[in-house]
C-alpha cells in the first residue's frame, strides 16, 4: 500500500487526501479503567523531544498599544476564528406543556388536612429543608414556566429542572414514572453544549462551563431517559460516554497540576481536588452499570464487571463505593466477594458483615451483630437502618412481638421511613386482625411528626393502604 500511495496516479483513480490522519489503534481496555491514563512525563518529555523545525514558521502576532501581544483567537488547521456562538436557548424546558400536574388521590387523608401542610407561597428553599417534596416540585415546575427565569440563564433553569424531577422521583413509583416523561425535554443537544464548546479560549471555556449541564442532572437523566424508553441498555452506553469524560478531565487535571507545580504557582491543590472529584465519579459509574447490568438481569455480566474494577479507583478510602460494592455482590449472591469488599476496621465492616450473615441464613448471628451497630449507630444519632434489620432478623428468629416493639420505638423516636413504615405496616398484618385499624393510627402518627429533609408527606403505599 505504501509504494501505491507513493507511485503516480495513472488513469481516473482517485489520490487520498494527505491532510487525513490515520485513526488510532483502538485500545482493548475500556473507559472505566483508570489506571492506564498515560502519567503526565511521557507527555511532557515527548513534548521537548519535538524537533522545532517540525512546527510551522509563526507569523508575528499584532500588539496592543501597551505593548503586549494580543491574544490570538484559536483556529485549528489555519481556519479562520470561529464566530461568537448564539445565546443559549433554553425556553423547550420553560414550556407548561411538559409538566404535569401531581395528583393527591395517593396521599392519605391524615397528610392532606394536617396542619403541617405549609402553604402555598412558601419559598422552594423552605419547602426542600421540610422535606416537602411533593409541594417543591410543584413550586419549581411553576418557577420554571411562570416566566421569571429567563431562557438564556442556564444555571437557573438546570437547577429548578433538577429540583424538580428529583423530588419527583422521591414521591414513589408513581412520581418516578412522570420524572422520567418530562425527563425527555432535556435532549441531546443540551446534554452535549458544554462539552462541544469547551476550548479556544478563557471566555469561551467559561460560556461553556455555565452552559453545561451539571454532573448530578445528567445522571438522573440517565436513569429517568432509561426509564422512560424501557431500554437500560441506553444507560449503560450513555454511562460508558461519561467515563469517557471522566477519563479525558482526569488527564486534563492531572497535567493542570503537574505544569502549577512545576512553575511553583498557585492553583495546584485545587486542580488536585479536581482531579480527585473526577476519580470519584468515574469509579461511582462503574458502579451504576452493574447496578443496569443486574436489572437487566445479566448476572453474569454484571459478575464479571464487578471483578474487573479496581478497589482503590474511587479516591474515598473505600468507604461509600466499597459498601455499595458489597451490597451488589450481595444481590448477585456471591457472598464471599461481598466479604471481601470491606475490610476490618473499615467504614461499613459491621453492616456488611451482618448483612452476609442474614444471606446465609444465620440470623442468629446476625441478630448480635445488628445490636452491635445499632448502638454504634445511636451515639450518632442514627440508629434507624440497624433497628429495622435488628427487626427483621427478630421476626426470622420467631420473635415477632420483640420485633413489631422495635420498629414502634423507632417510630416513636422520630423515624418515618419507607422502609421502616412498610415493614411495621407487615408486622401489623401478621400480628393482628385489626391490621387496617393499626396503619391507620400509624398514619396519623407519622402525619403528627415535625417536618424533616428526609421527607414529611406519605403515600398510601408507604402504609400498605
Amino acid at each position: 500500500m505504501d509504494n501505491a500511495e507513493g507511485s503516480v496516479v495513472k488513469g481516473h483513480s482517485r489520490t487520498r487526501s494527505a491532510a487525513k490522519a490515520a485513526r488510532p489503534l483502538s485500545v482493548a481496555r475500556g473507559p472505566l479503567d483508570v489506571d492506564d491514563i498515560p502519567p503526565l512525563g511521557s507527555q511532557a518529555q515527548a513534548q521537548a523531544q519535538t524537533p522545532p523545525h517540525s512546527h510551522p514558521p509563526r507569523t508575528p502576532r499584532p500588539t496592543t498599544p501597551l505593548g503586549r501581544e494580543s491574544p490570538v483567537p484559536y483556529s485549528p488547521g489555519g481556519r479562520s476564528p470561529r464566530p461568537a456562538p448564539p445565546p443559549i436557548d433554553l425556553s423547550h424546558l420553560l414550556r407548561p406543556d411538559v409538566y404535569h400536574a401531581l395528583p393527591t388521590q395517593h396521599i392519605p387523608a391524615p397528610f392532606r388536612t394536617s396542619p403541617a401542610q405549609p402553604p402555598i407561597a412558601t419559598p422552594l428553599p423552605t419547602l426542600l429543608a421540610q422535606g416537602h417534596y411533593r409541594l417543591a416540585a410543584a413550586a419549581a415546575a411553576r418557577a420554571l414556566t411562570s416566566g421569571a427565569v429567563a431562557p438564556s440563564d442556564a444555571p437557573a433553569v438546570y437547577d429548578l429542572l433538577y429540583t424538580r424531577l428529583a423530588c419527583l422521583t422521591l414521591l414513589g413509583p408513581a412520581g418516578t414514572a412522570m420524572a422520567a416523561q418530562e425527563a425527555r425535554a432535556l435532549g441531546d443537544a443540551d446534554l452535549g453544549r458544554g462539552q462541544k464548546k469547551a476550548g479556544a479560549d478563557d471566555q469561551g471555556v467559561a460560556a461553556a462551563a455555565a452552559a453545561a449541564v451539571p454532573w448530578a442532572l445528567r445522571l438522573l437523566h440517565v436513569r429517568l431517559q432509561a426509564l422512560g424508553f424501557g431500554d437500560p441498555r441506553r444507560a449503560v452506553m450513555s454511562y460508558f460516554e461519561m467515563a469517557r469524560e471522566c477519563r479525558a478531565r482526569i488527564a486534563a487535571a492531572a497535567a493542570a497540576a503537574a505544569a502549577r507545580r512545576a512553575k511553583e504557582g498557585a492553583g495546584a491543590e485545587e486542580a488536585e481536588e479536581a482531579e480527585t472529584v473526577w476519580r470519584e465519579r468515574l469509579a461511582d459509574l462503574g458502579l451504576r452499570v452493574a447496578g443496569v447490568l443486574i436489572e437487566m438481569e445479566d448476572l453474569e455480566g454484571a459478575a464479571c464487571h464487578l471483578a474487573s474494577l479496581r478497589e482503590g479507583d474511587g479516591g474515598d478510602g473505600g468507604g461509600r463505593l466499597a459498601l455499595a460494592r458489597a451490597l451488589l455482590w450481595l444481590h448477585l449472591g456471591d457472598v464471599e466477594a461481598a466479604r471481601g469488599c470491606v475490610q476490618p476496621g473499615q467504614r461499613g465492616d459491621r453492616v456488611v458483615a451482618a448483612l452476609c450473615d442474614m444471606a446465609d441464613g444465620e440470623y442468629g448471628a446476625a441478630l448480635e451483630k445488628w445490636r452491635h451497630v445499632q448502638a454504634a449507630a445511636a451515639a450518632g444519632g442514627d440508629s434507624e437502618m440497624a433497628g429495622v434489620n435488628l427487626a427483621v432478623c427478630l421476626l426470622y428468629v420467631g420473635k415477632m412481638q420483640e420485633g413489631k416493639a422495635q420498629l414502634e420505638k423507632l417510630v416513636d423516636e422520630g423515624y418515618a421511613s419507607h422502609t421502616l413504615l412498610f415493614n411495621l405496616s407487615t408486622m401489623y398484618e401478621l400480628c393482628s386482625d385489626q391490621a387496617k385499624t393499626l396503619k391507620l393510627r400509624l398514619a396519623e402518627r407519622v402525619a403528627g411528626m415535625a417536618p424533616t429533609p428526609s421527607g414529611w408527606e406519605k403515600t398510601n403505599a408507604d402504609f400498605k393502604l
